[in-house]
């Protein structure tokens, strides 16, 4: 089903993520798919539409920090970037402190979270809190910015968030933090340079 990103499609996509739904959104990257992370079987639906190894794991979309606080620990330089790009174009890779979701997702101490800066999918997450948001596309393809690219190359998914074409200057840039220590994990749309400087 293909809804609209008004009240009536965020009520629709929300009921089908209490439903093992999985659903395609817009971000202010890339399109995502994503569904209830504590909801197994629609993980499984996941990698199995993306045709993803179920060893990578799954990155995670939050409403705020404080929504992604509840699930990971911050320390002083992932608070302070954390504080200065979200919502935006930043994920974090940190420690993960919610043993429930550890299991579902099937992660050993790591989870990469992000506060996207996109009203369609803030609005979803306001009111689920927490998705998880890979990108839509087919494992070792190109990501998708386009809704019916989404729609014609991917299948199996119940909900398509139709907010037509994505006006995206890359993907997120990938910070992990290790003791206090930073990684560059990928360099996106936030330079290093942005990231050093803000810490």
């Amino acid at each position: 089903m293909i809804v609209k990103c008004d009240s009536d499609g965020i009520s629709i996509a929300k009921k089908s993520l209490q439903k093992d739904g999985v659903i395609i959104f817009p971000t202010d990257t890339v399109y995502g798919i994503g569904c209830d992370p504590y909801n197994t079987k629609a993980i499984k639906r996941i990698y199995k539409i993306k045709g993803r190894d179920e060893k990578k794991s799954l990155p995670v979309l939050g409403y705020s920090k404080n929504e992604l606080d509840k699930i990971v620990f911050f320390d002083e330089k992932s608070s302070k970037l954390a504080d200065r790009f979200w919502p935006g174009k930043l994920t974090l890779v940190l420690k993960i402190k919610d043993e429930k979701l550890k299991e579902t997702m099937n992660l050993s101490d790591k989870i990469a979270v992000r506060v996207p800066d996109n009203k369609c999918i803030l609005s979803l997450l306001k009111e689920c809190k927490l998705l998880i948001g890979t990108s839509a596309n087919i494992s070792g393809n190109s990501s998708l910015i386009d809704s019916k690219d989404c729609n014609q190359m991917l299948s199996n998914y119940d909900i398509l968030i139709d907010h037509g074409k994505i006006h995206s200057d890359g993907e997120s840039t990938i910070v992990e933090i290790n003791d206090n220590k930073l990684s560059m994990i990928r360099i996106g749309s936030i330079l290093e340079e942005e990231i050093l400087d803000a810490i």
